[in-house]
């Protein structure tokens, strides 16, 4: 098997080393609650996936149950060498024979002992075990080192998972806090516009039908803020407890660029099929099909014979001077199971069908893998299309808002009209937003089902949020809401 490549705890640990902007979690936003003045900046993804490889503890579970598993390669090793025994015994013997029957036969002084039939021995041994040929025992190490291999990719399978799950809750974190800023912004726009229609149709001058309106738009905004509240604290508390650390998203009123440019794969769909050999679960699913087929021929080779060879060195001391003797003794032993009742076919046929289980399953990951690149590729060929769509519409959104409050102070537009101008800007940078976060998830996604899911995937995340942040000066946190 080729050497497993660690692909993203070495950089995510060396990011431990680097400050971050990640700050304690001192208050949650909520409605009527002070925004501060400046934002807390965006916590360092890097980091973040950092400490929860280090804090999580299924993963540190995974790691000792590999380093447990790595502990069969000296097991099964230690049956090809020496086996070193010694024995040590005490026996008391009341014997009935051809010496206690006939003691008139056995007059010398010697055979006293043996005539009273009535013996006490004491006896040590060392015995010495060298197998010269044992085909099972070598093909038991073969298979303890692929289930070591195959336990190290399980660990990597649980990385990539748990850096998946905190990149898409960062996400989550992120829309939710940028969205709640937008919110805020806009309920502040729909309360005035509410109040102008109020105030129109107190003064006899508005309709009804219209006050209905504003008042509906408040009502479902005041909804959606209380709902990204609640995702914002969600998505807070699951990154608290993937990473051991309390965070901060203060809710932020974006200014979302105009032309954030993100450049489709240019990788042909072939391309990416062929990297998902790559991908850690398909790589465990044939590794476990390694250890089946191995597993098959240590079961198969319970019929070879096995041949030791065996040196001993025994110590008897009796009561019974003719029992009494040092010996040295070297022997070259076989043993051959004859018969066994039909375990060995037994054996040798489940291990062929769990054999076959794995190809199966190595295959299924397999498809799995390229239906999941499938899948993302095009998700991420329409969130682009969206993005590029949602971009233009802001533009237009941007410059109809100009246009009214140009229109306001000519005295051709009421405030009623820049309020719904600026409010439908917000909706359209909310839904930027989310097709954003969307398309970053996808490309996590897709990198994770081809191997490639490293600190690069995480720089280039942080990056493109960055860019949409770095248009944003201090001052544009969102304000408090009435």
């Amino acid at each position: 098997m080729s050497s497993i490549r660690p692909w993203i705890l070495a950089g995510c640990l060396a990011a431990l080393a680097t400050p971050t902007h990640a700050q304690p979690l001192e208050t949650t936003p909520s409605t009527g609650a002070s925004a501060a003045t400046v934002p807390t900046p965006l916590p360092s993804l890097p980091r973040l996936v950092a400490l929860a490889l280090s804090y999580d503890s299924g993963l540190q579970s995974q790691r000792l149950d590999s380093q447990s598993v790595a502990q069969e390669v000296p097991m099964a090793e230690a049956g090809l060498r020496p086996r070193l025994d010694a024995t040590a015994a005490y026996r008391y013997t009341d014997a009935d024979n051809i010496y206690t029957e006939n003691p008139d036969d056995y007059p010398d002084e010697v055979y006293d002992d043996r005539v009273a039939g009535k013996t006490r021995d004491t006896s040590w041994e060392l015995r010495m075990t060298q197998p010269l040929f044992s085909l099972e025992r070598w093909r038991r190490v073969g298979k303890a080192r692929a289930q070591m291999d195959a336990a190290t990719l399980q660990v990597a399978v649980a990385e990539r998972d748990l850096a998946v799950k905190v990149i898409e809750t960062y996400l989550e974190a992120y829309q939710a806090s940028r969205k709640l800023g937008l919110l805020i912004a806009q309920r502040e726009s729909l309360v005035l516009q509410q109040r102008q229609a109020q105030r129109a149709y107190d003064l006899g001058i508005g309709d009804r039908i219209n006050l209905l309106e504003s008042q509906s738009r408040l009502d479902q905004a005041v909804a959606d803020q209380t709902s990204a509240e609640n995702d914002l604290a969600n998505a807070s508390s699951d990154l608290e407890r993937l990473t051991g650390t309390p965070l901060v998203f203060d809710p932020v009123l974006i200014e979302t660029p105009e032309n954030l440019s993100i450049a489709p794969e240019s990788m042909p769909l072939e391309g990416w099929l062929a990297l998902t050999g790559d991908n850690p679960q398909v790589q465990l699913a044939a590794e476990r099909q390694r250890v089946a087929r191995i597993d098959t021929d240590v079961r198969r080779a319970s019929r070879y014979p096995e041949l030791n060879l065996v040196v001993g060195y025994s110590d008897v001391d009796s009561n019974d001077a003719l029992r009494t003797s040092s010996d040295l003794t070297a022997s070259v032993e076989m043993n051959l199971a004859l018969y066994q009742g039909g375990y060995t076919t037994a054996s040798i046929r489940q291990g062929e069908l769990t054999a076959l289980a794995g190809t199966a399953s190595m295959e299924n990951e397999s498809r799995l893998a390229k239906q999941e690149v499938r899948k993302r590729l095009r998700s991420m060929q329409g969130d682009l299309r969206q993005i590029e769509a949602l971009q233009r519409s802001v533009e237009s959104g941007s410059l109809f808002l100009q246009a009214a409050i140009r229109g306001e102070s000519l005295g051709l537009r009421d405030l009623v009209d820049v309020l719904d101008a600026r409010s439908s800007l917000y909706d359209l940078r909310i839904r930027l937003v989310e097709t954003l976060c969307l398309y970053l998830k996808d490309r996590t996604y897709l990198d994770a089902a081809v191997g490639r899911l490293d600190t690069s995937t995480l720089a280039d995340v942080a990056g493109i949020l960055g860019r949409v942040e770095e248009g944003n000066p201090p001052a544009t946190t969102a304000p408090a809401s009435g």
